[in-house]
């Protein structure tokens, strides 16, 4: 039994943060990169991160049960849940609260695209702000790979 969970706890740690890494640093880029409309990339974009964000709950709440499992060994255990837990706080906070107030500044810009509206600087301001709680959540996830394949051994 300790195989399964194990992994299925390499399966779901690997899940979300490839997800991370493949929606945040390839689908969005090329998105941008591709579409000639910038609000029709965004729009998938952020439709992208907002199902990245449902995977990544489902993926943390296996793996804090998993930790829980995991209460013998303490080291590898406290590792795994603090990193999952401040993972799992970075996507509720762009879930519930970034993503959310992004798509209110473009609302409140329409009719105009939002980077060409008198929003542009705000919406700048929460998308970096936005970005930069990605990055920590795509970095995070790097050390939860590691610790749950160290618990492997």
């Amino acid at each position: 039994m300790k195989k399964y969970f194990d992994g299925m706890a390499i399966l779901m740690a690997s899940a979300w943060v490839g997800g991370i890494w493949v929606v945040g640093y390839v689908v969005a880029p090329v998105l941008f990169n591709t579409l000639q409309d910038r609000a029709l990339a965004g729009m998938l974009a952020g439709k992208l991160f907002a199902v990245m964000g449902y995977i990544s709950m489902v993926c943390a709440a296996y793996l804090l049960f998993y930790a829980f499992k995991l209460r013998e060994k303490l080291l590898v255990s406290r590792s795994i849940f603090l990193i999952t837990f401040v993972m799992l706080l970075f996507t509720l906070v762009g879930q519930f609260g970034l993503q959310p107030l992004l798509a209110e500044i473009k609302t409140q810009a329409l009719p105009l695209y939002v980077m060409d509206s008198a929003y542009a600087d705000r919406f700048k301001l929460w998308h970096g702000v936005s970005s930069i709680v990605y990055l920590l959540q795509s970095l995070l996830g790097s050390f939860l790979l590691l610790n749950v394949y160290r618990n492997r051994r």
